[in-house]
């Protein structure tokens, strides 16, 4: 790398811990960036002249007399209309063969959006994934994560929705992918025509973990490009946080910081809203919707990640394997979106409110008579009808796999209400009863 701006060539490290270095140095700011030998760096402490390093490929082979050479500004990335259809590093690197990009350089991880320029997000993002749209409709500005154990196919549902929703720009920032994800996700873009507005940021198993910590700001720097200069709907898929956080968890370990819950930092909290806290609907028009994966270990929801992606996202979505159906769906008594009534009836037709409430009590009552069956209760009629309607209701809804619009949601419901129930037992207002019911 070029050494010309450079501030100054220090050649005595005084420590040397399994991630980081610890040397004398003078004005040096907080996060910027070194090379320590042939080593990328980051600035993590600094005690009066005392700074600490940390590495990103780890410090084993380091010699105390190694050259470290600040640059003299933290991690940032080129921004321009060329970084659509882009694949990159977690250093903004193109990772594609293909040329530099050519613009702005901005510093990457500055701070959300003031509170005062924010507008409440009202825009509804379909997905063509009817478990999304018709019960946990996703709004633009929202906040939400999936939570999925590592087995199901949360990456298949990140493109697809990638590919579905109506957004301007898609930017992908993916942590810890294997070779054969980050190829499905070219090959897919790819393959729809879509990469003209894609940008992808990558980081994969075979790169140092904890370079998947720039990956997101690298991601939302790029939004906040799209969003607020040029006044663009820009959908942000981060996957995986959990791995994201294990990552955090590597650093703050390797500094003898007291870990947390979990072994997680006390900074979690912090570090994850960071994130999320980009998301915005901003008065121009312009906005930023995050939609992240966080795998959960045996289905725990109570573990650090999960837990605190709770309480700063809007609600999450989950994913599961229905034992009667097979097929892996959005679980509707798990999954819950806290802004779609911002939209639902509004900017969807005016059934959706009720025909979602009436579709999850059915559902809720399948769920009791398979409980009955546990139990070793007879069945009634309206018991055997609702599990009927319940293997339906997940095929032709749920399921991931099923991609239409709201409109063909809302009337399939209404096909599955009447061909299993009375319109009394379905008990959704009478003027829509008149309006919609399907009479198969």
């Amino acid at each position: 790398m070029n050494t010309t701006a450079f501030q100054k060539i220090y050649t005595r490290l005084e420590a040397i811990t399994k991630a980081t270095v610890s040397l004398r140095a003078q004005g040096v700011s907080g996060e910027e960036l070194a090379m320590v030998g042939d080593r990328l760096a980051q600035v993590v402490k600094i005690q009066g002249d005392l700074v600490t390093l940390q590495v990103f490929k780890g410090t084993e082979g380091l010699a105390t007399n190694s050259e470290v050479a600040f640059y003299g500004e933290p991690p940032s990335l080129v921004v321009g209309d060329d970084l659509a259809g882009r694949f990159f590093d977690a250093y903004g690197h193109p990772i594609d063969k293909g040329p530099e990009i050519e613009g702005e350089k901005r510093e990457i991880g500055g701070p959300s959006v003031n509170p005062f320029k924010r507008k409440q997000p009202s825009q509804f993002i379909p997905t063509g994934i009817a478990g999304i749209d018709l019960n946990n409709a996703l709004v633009s500005g929202q906040k939400i994560p999936f939570f999925a154990d590592p087995d199901q196919p949360y990456n298949q549902v990140m493109a697809m929705v990638a590919l579905r929703a109506k957004a301007d720009k898609i930017i992908l920032g993916g942590m810890g992918l294997s070779n054969d994800d980050f190829l499905f996700f070219r090959n897919t873009f790819e393959n729809a025509g879509a990469l003209d507005r894609i940008v992808c940021f990558v980081n994969t198993t075979e790169d140092p973990a904890v370079e998947r910590l720039l990956v997101p700001d690298m991601a939302l720097t790029a939004a906040e490009y799209f969003a607020a200069d040029k006044n663009e709907n820009v959908l942000v898929l981060l996957t995986d946080m959990t791995l994201y956080a294990d990552a955090l968890s590597i650093v703050s370990n390797r500094m003898d910081q007291i870990p947390s819950k979990d072994s997680m930092p006390g900074s979690l909290y912090s570090d994850l809203a960071k994130i999320y806290e980009k998301a915005v609907q901003l008065p121009s028009g312009g906005s930023i919707t995050i939609i992240a994966v966080t795998t959960l270990s045996g289905g725990d929801i109570t573990h650090a990640v999960p837990d605190n992606t709770g309480y700063i996202t809007e609600g999450q979505l989950f994913l599961r394997t229905d034992s009667t159906t097979g097929k892996v769906i959005i679980d509707p008594f798990r999954s819950l979106s806290r802004l779609k009534q911002l939209v639902i009836g509004k900017q969807t037709r005016e059934d959706h409110p009720q025909v979602m409430n009436a579709c999850i009590r059915l559902y809720a009552d399948a769920a009791n008579a398979k409980t009955k069956i546990e139990n070793g209760f007879d069945l009634s009629d309206y018991d055997e009808r609702t599990l009927q309607f319940a293997k339906d209701y997940s095929e032709k809804l749920l399921a991931i796999d099923i991609n239409i619009d709201t409109v063909e949601m809302l009337d399939t419901a209404w096909t599955l209400f009447a061909r299993y129930f009375s319109q009394p037992e379905v008990a959704i207002r009478q003027n829509l009863m008149d309006k919609y019911w399907k009479n198969n």
